[in-house]
């Protein structure tokens, strides 16, 4: 197959920039931060399509007050296929992201201590390998709330790209099921995929949107960008059981305290608003509903 790298320079926030357009449904095959640069890999064929999506993606974050240029994106060929996969693996290796989840690539090896909860996950088609703060931070009140011995007998995933959250909580809480649901056909193949790779047979991926998804939650999961979490506000509070717990993330700092406040305003109770010591540029937010 032929592939087009789509090239938008994105200066010091690159990678902010690079996780946002997964969240935005810009659809690709494989995305790196090249210096300042986000590229994006896509099928030729479908390269024109990608382009304008990338265009349009990049002016709502513009309009979101990110410096980006939506006219400077561009399409260029890309290096063979197996060439920029083989590339992932010169800085992709086993990574520890909280007290117990570990992160294994496919070409890794690792012991696993006791206590350890190891996800399976290479880079791929959908963005969600865990480095990226957002998914860190979810990924830490995941740990902390199965530390805290929350009861999950059903969890909600949305916007789930990789599926790394769904696998997360599936192995924090075997027993449960789970939903996992993004608009981008794309990352459910990407999520199911890797559900496969993790033995993860309890929770069912697909493209749904969450306004039809049945029934509520004990844990709901939402790390997307902070419009789209107010938009799905009214129908995240509603999936979420009372008792239950809504951990939101994809937020920068400045945003999380606004949108905190439009879910508490849905019903939810503001449990905590979080950052990383080593990246204060994000935020997650913990919401509970009360019985």
């Amino acid at each position: 197959m032929d592939w087009v790298e789509l090239i938008l320079p994105a200066g010091a926030l690159a990678e902010e920039v690079a996780a946002l357009l997964a969240d935005l449904g810009v659809a690709a095959s494989g995305v790196e931060v090249r210096g300042d640069d986000v590229v994006i890999w896509v099928p030729a064929e479908g390269a024109e399509g990608a382009l304008h999506e990338l265009r349009l993606a990049a002016a709502r974050l513009r309009d979101n007050g990110f410096e980006v240029d939506p006219a400077a994106a561009r399409a260029r060929p890309a290096a063979p296929e197996d060439e920029w996969r083989d590339a992932w693996k010169r800085y992709f290796h086993v990574i520890r992201l909280t007290p117990r989840i570990v992160i294994v690539p496919s070409w890794e090896s690792y012991q696993a201590s006791a206590g350890d909860v190891v996800l399976d996950l290479d880079p791929g088609r959908a963005f969600g390998t865990g480095a990226h703060a957002s998914t860190r931070l979810c990924l830490g009140e995941l740990d902390e709330l199965a530390a805290g011995g929350l009861p999950v007998e059903r969890f909600l995933d949305v916007g789930t790209g990789s599926g790394i959250l769904a696998i997360a909580a599936a192995k924090l809480w075997p027993a449960a099921r789970g939903v996992a649901v993004d608009v981008d056909p794309i990352a459910v193949g990407a999520a199911r995929e890797n559900l496969e790779r993790n033995g993860i047979r309890s929770v069912d991926a697909s493209d749904d949107d969450v306004k039809g998804v049945a029934g509520t939650f004990d844990l709901v999961l939402a790390n997307i960008q902070a419009d789209v979490l107010e938009s799905l506000a009214p129908a995240l509070a509603a999936r979420t059981q009372a008792g239950g717990a809504l951990v939101l993330s994809g937020l920068l700092a400045d945003q999380a305290e606004p949108v905190a406040e439009v879910f508490v305003k849905a019903g939810l109770r503001r449990d905590h608003v979080r950052t990383l010591d080593d990246d204060r540029d994000w935020s997650a937010v913990l919401l509970r509903k009360d019985r």
